[in-house]
């Protein structure tokens, strides 16, 4: 059974509504919460990339990833949960997990399910909420993986097109 269905959420999917790049985050997380992520990536053997500035290194443990100087590139890991579909998780800060997603690669039932299930994961590895806000609008998430109910939820009312 899906999480969401389509039908029910894909104006939250529309780039010229939503931006092409919506934040997806886990609020409240810690170094500890990045390195469970990271582990989670290399354990289910998912297709990654890590990088700083144009310089494509190994994945580090997230306390060398967050501890770079002030004037340096924020590094990045791009993972692709599947083989059409990707998040760019950005090292910003050690207290909150943040990723972009590209809605245009989103379309459709079968790509909600592979979101769904994406958010799950890393909801259930660290045992807290994983919340899908619009671009630029950070604090206002539309869906996002309840860690009671153990499903992604919606956390807005749909709008009509």
């Amino acid at each position: 059974m899906a999480d969401l269905l389509w039908d029910d959420v894909s104006c939250f999917f529309d780039p010229d509504l939503m931006g092409a790049l919506p934040d997806v985050r886990v609020p409240g997380a810690s170094v500890e919460d990045w390195q469970a992520v990271l582990d989670l990536v290399v354990e289910r053997r998912l297709k990654r990339q890590y990088s700083e500035g144009e310089t494509v290194l190994p994945v580090p443990r997230a306390e060398a990833a967050l501890s770079r100087p002030a004037d340096a590139e924020c590094p990045e890991l791009r993972v692709w949960p599947t083989a059409d579909v990707l998040a760019i998780f950005r090292f910003h800060a050690a207290d909150e997990v943040d990723f972009d997603i590209d809605l245009r690669e989103l379309q459709g039932q079968e790509r909600l399910d592979v979101l769904c299930g994406f958010l799950r994961e890393i909801g259930r590895q660290l045992g807290k909420p994983v919340l899908m806000d619009p671009e630029g609008d950070c604090g206002h998430p539309v869906l996002g993986f309840d860690v009671e109910a153990d499903r992604v939820v919606l956390l807005a009312e749909p709008w009509v097109r």
